[in-house]
């Protein structure tokens, strides 16, 4: 179905257009670029999509957002960057359907994924998510530009590493629903603490739609700091969590021999019953925070709980696949998409509870940490330890405090790259093993899935 004809993309950005078109979907990677897609040709410091334009028709490309002249179908505008936002004010200005925003410091991608397949279970094939990680000044935009103008729900996931990023994203997204999932330390590097990371995250609530509702983690330390930064802005305060007065809470959480979980919440007055499929405590506040933007928006309760249950580990973030060793077969949990302290913790909890012969660990360096990144490394020292791993690798140079902790408490090997880890790990691989992979998105690891995936590590 048409997304955008040319000359919508023209009134929506002033531009002018050179020749009819109609596209299907936006990109601003001419890698991705699919037949009768939209090529955005945004220019940065070290590269300019102009270049790439002639492989991007020729890759099917309908026509382009330039600022330069072509001879390909186009839009030209004086700075297609401001071209794409102009796009996405457009796009987001003609959808009727209800908005969500997702942030956190932890579990934004995960819980955006799950109330994404949710609220597909309500609205088949009319309910719209920023893929992969999009979550930046050019991620939003673009998630923003590609969602259809039928949509009934959106769910735009939002991230940040400062200060006043989280406003202007919220401007552009008009959220009728902003949730924050957790904070913890991440980004710390340009943070004073956990406080000031609360306060970047609760600049979600600046662009709520009037009438709109603030997700808020009951549990968190935090939670009055994100209420009393929702309070401007929302018509309605909704915490989720464990404790007792928390609106959207788990009665009982209870482990399955599957890895996933069983829940009981309550929500005001209603109570459901619902199966988590993904592993992981994390994984049942995720649950809940899915449950009241859910509730918040008119959803089903009970489609929502099925696709709970249905819903597959995603890549990077705890996919889960066997590969052939020797006589036998090694599990890998896949979380190398990135890592802070609250995210290796949860993950190594769940590696700890999974069966096996043997437990292993490939870990890549936190970054972005600051000067607290020596102590938070060390501190791993221990859920480490608790999840019952003697035997691992250690990945980049900001894990040094970590090997050190380390000594005489396993065989644990520190590698200065994805390269060196990926040749250890062939060597200690064994028939009956659960290997945990996860580390920054920097240190490369998702490399070593891939070869792992492919059979040729």
């Amino acid at each position: 179905m048409t997304l955008w004809t040319s000359t919508e993309i023209a009134a929506a950005t002033g531009g002018t257009s050179s020749a009819p078109f109609e596209a299907t979907g936006v990109t601003f990677d001419s890698r991705e670029v699919g037949s009768g897609d939209l090529f955005v040709a945004l220019t940065g410091e070290t590269t300019d999509g102009h270049r790439f334009l002639d492989q991007s028709f020729a890759a099917g490309a309908a026509g382009a957002i330039v600022s330069a002249e072509t001879p390909h179908p186009s839009v030209r505008v004086a700075d297609t960057m401001a071209a794409l936002e102009d796009l996405a004010r457009a796009s987001r200005a003609r959808v009727q359907g209800k908005v969500i925003g997702v942030t956190g410091s932890v579990g934004k991608t995960g819980t955006k994924e799950a109330l994404y397949a949710a609220l597909d279970r309500c609205a088949r094939g009319n309910a719209h998510r920023s893929v992969k990680s999009y979550n930046n000044h050019t991620g939003v935009p673009l998630s923003l530009a590609r969602m259809p103008s039928a949509s009934r729900y959106a769910v735009l996931e939002m991230g940040m590493n400062h200060a006043g990023e989280l406003a202007a994203l919220t401007q552009l997204v008009r959220p009728h629903v902003a949730l924050v999932t957790a904070i913890a330390p991440a980004h710390t590097a340009f943070f004073s603490g956990e406080e000031a990371i609360a306060d970047a995250k609760g600049e979600i609530f600046q662009g709520l739609e009037p009438g709109g509702t603030a997700i808020v983690p009951f549990d968190s330390p935090h939670r009055d700091r994100l209420i009393a930064a929702a309070k401007p802005y929302a018509a309605e305060i909704v915490t989720f969590g464990s404790g007792k007065d928390a609106d959207v809470r788990a009665i009982e959480a209870m482990p399955l021999a599957s890895g996933g979980t069983f829940v009981t919440a309550r929500l005001g007055t209603t109570e459901i019953s619902y199966t988590i499929s993904q592993p992981g405590a994390h994984w049942v506040s995720n649950s809940l925070a899915v449950m009241a933007a859910v509730r918040a928006v008119g959803g089903d309760l009970a489609l929502a709980g099925l696709a709970l249950a249905e819903m597959e580990g995603l890549t990077g973030r705890g996919a889960r696949f066997g590969v052939a060793i020797g006589d036998g077969e090694a599990l890998v949990i896949d979380e190398s998409y990135n890592a802070n302290p609250s995210s290796m913790r949860a993950t190594l909890a769940v590696l700890g509870a999974q069966e096996a012969a043997r437990k292993l660990v490939v870990l890549g360096e936190m970054r972005e940490l600051g000067e607290g990144s020596a102590a938070f490394h060390a501190a791993l020292a221990e859920p480490i330890a608790a999840a019952g791993v003697e035997t691992g690798i250690l990945v980049g140079e900001s894990m040094t405090p970590l090997a050190t902790a380390l000594e005489g408490r396993g065989d644990f090997v520190h590698v200065p790259d994805a390269a060196a880890a990926r040749a250890r790990l062939r060597e200690l691989l064994a028939p009956g093993d659960a290997v945990l992979i996860k580390g920054s998105n920097g240190v490369g690891l998702s490399a070593v899935v891939a070869q792992l995936r492919s059979g040729n590590l």
